[in-house]
């Protein structure tokens, strides 16, 4: 495929319909912009089922599959112990789904134990995730089982892009949106949504791990290397071709940020309403408050989307 269509994002909505939880979006304060004439709102997506986005996209991977008639009997399979493996563990269990998430065996307590708490079969091989990726590709040729993805499928970007469809419905004159960038997955929904509403989009990037930028300064997708304090949800090594295809098409704006930009935004969140998120939520927000990121016009409504919260809450002051 390529490249993301609204359509696809219109038939995304109508399958979670009902499934997920509608974004809850809270004006910010006047002044969080460094002008009070910007008006900015945050959009709360971290409280989503499993604590960020990738339950829409989870969602509609297996509804699809089982609209279509190719749902296998050996349900779904991921290698993943971050916030895909979570969703696609949830979104299985809500559809009566087995799913089958492979880790490394180094992989945290925590997160076996949340897996299996959403019914998910864990199993833990090798000592790295190319070892359980392999696993997991074995796997899914031995048993039939549907592979998911992390974030470079059309029906993974598709459902994240109803977090957009849901943010016009409540702000139908937004001019900007702020998304952080990982491999694509949200960037590419919000992006071909939002381009349907003639609505600005905005991707943030740590400095340190910049697959969109990268690509968009090549062309095309390329590898980069990967050091950031955001790089446990953002740092792919390179961004998908759907999420390089919707850059392209125009309307974006790719933005770095600095690591400690980062953790200022992730703690202001904290400091000043309380909400503790993930760094790349913080990633999203750094983006509008850094000189380096991007600067709004006067009366410009801009709304920066909070994508995840899995996170530990210690390292905030």
């Amino acid at each position: 495929m390529d490249e993301l269509t609204y359509s696809q994002v219109e038939a995304a909505a109508e399958r979670i319909s009902g499934k997920v939880r509608e974004v809850t979006v809270a004006r910010a304060d006047s002044d969080l912009a460094g002008s009070g004439r910007t008006e900015v709102y945050l959009a709360l997506e971290f409280l989503q089922h499993t604590g960020t986005f990738k339950a829409r996209g989870a969602q509609n991977f297996i509804q699809a599959h089982r609209d279509t008639g190719t749902l296998p009997d050996a349900g779904v399979t991921i290698a993943s112990g971050g916030n895909a493996g979570m969703a696609c563990a949830w979104a299985a269990r809500e559809q009566g789904v087995p799913a089958t998430v492979f880790l490394p065996a180094t992989a945290p307590r925590v997160k076996v134990d949340r897996l299996r708490g959403y019914g998910a079969d864990v199993r833990l091989v090798g000592t790295e995730y190319a070892d359980a990726l392999a696993a997991c590709a074995e796997y899914a040729a031995t048993t039939g089982a549907l592979t998911s993805h992390a974030y470079d499928h059309p029906l993974i970007a598709a459902g994240a892009g109803t977090l957009m469809m849901e943010l016009h419905a409540q702000l139908p004159d937004l001019h900007t949106v702020v998304v952080a960038v990982g491999g694509g997955g949200l960037f590419t929904g919000v992006a071909t949504a939002a381009r349907q509403y003639g609505v600005h989009t905005v991707a943030v990037e740590p400095e340190g791990c910049r697959a969109l930028n990268a690509a968009l300064q090549a062309g095309r997708p390329v590898d980069v290397s990967v050091d950031s304090v955001a790089a446990d949800s953002l740092g792919a090594r390179r961004v998908s071709e759907l999420a390089s295809r919707a850059a392209l098409r125009g309307n974006v704006t790719s933005v770095t940020v600095p690591d400690s930009a980062i953790v200022s935004a992730r703690q202001l969140l904290w400091d000043d309403y309380r909400l503790a998120v993930e760094h790349a939520a913080g990633a999203a927000l750094a983006g509008l408050l850094d000189p380096a990121g991007y600067r709004p016009r006067p009366e410009e409504k801009v709304c920066v989307v909070l994508c995840g919260a899995n996170t530990d809450p210690s390292s905030l002051r």
